[in-house]
């Protein structure tokens, strides 16, 4: 029986990355490529009946974030901003790299890497604006001790909370809508008093933002968006 194009794709992952590790896994990146994470001395036969073994989940996954390439592929020539997508408009006369109207953004450049940096520079700048007075807000209004505030662009997390209090959020966040890096910011606050997302934790957020799950599903849905810059 021959074999098809997709057992063929599952024989030659995008990359095996071998470590110390004891156990295999399997992953999809952005780009919709398989990566395989082996034991050092794991046999490729191994490796290759682990992919077969979980063929649906991958199709499954690899068809997910084709999709949301896709719908980032169609939206290219606009900006998200506080969930709202605003078109960029091309004006070589523009002194600074990237102005926003309120209605569209205007850059001198639409070169990738330039427009890349010029809009991440910009994101954290209102990041800091906007989401940092919302943190002393709740913590204000809650009682809810903070100790340091600071702003990240981490690839996995929209934020954590250290023991020891101190907040690190994903500036990436403000292309959310204004409730999501509400959510965001409530669910690192709720980790000061709870360090896990135990009951107690998940009551302490929907005591502080009754509607959370709406925001919360936002995120899962969209964060994608949110990560091609």
């Amino acid at each position: 029986m021959q074999e098809s194009g997709l057992i063929k794709f599952f024989m030659s992952p995008s990359k095996i990355i071998r470590s110390q590790r004891k156990t295999l896994s399997i992953s999809i990146n952005e780009d919709a490529e398989l990566i395989v994470r082996a034991p050092k001395r794991l046999s490729i036969e191994k490796i290759q009946d682990f992919i077969n073994e979980k063929e649906n989940w991958i199709n499954r996954k690899i068809s997910l974030v084709e999709n949301q390439i896709k719908d980032v592929t169609s939206n290219q020539n606009k900006i998200l901003y506080l969930g709202t997508l605003f078109p960029i408009i091309i004006k070589p006369q523009v002194s600074r790299e990237l102005i926003f109207t309120g209605e569209e953004f205007e850059v001198n450049s639409i070169e990738p890497n330039s427009l890349s940096l010029s809009l991440k520079k910009w994101y954290k700048s209102k990041f800091r604006e906007i989401a940092l007075p919302r943190v002393a807000y709740f913590a204000d209004k809650h009682n809810l001790n903070v100790n340091q505030v600071r702003i990240k662009n981490q690839k996995t997390m929209w934020g954590s909370c250290s023991s020891k209090n101190n907040i690190n959020l994903n500036y990436l966040l403000i292309m959310a809508p204004a409730e999501v890096i509400d959510y965001v910011i409530i669910h690192e606050l709720a980790h000061t008093i709870h360090r896990n997302h135990s009951v107690d934790f998940w009551r302490l957020v929907q005591l502080i933002m009754p509607d959370f799950q709406q925001h919360k599903q936002w995120l899962k849905a969209n964060g994608y968006k949110l990560r091609r810059v």
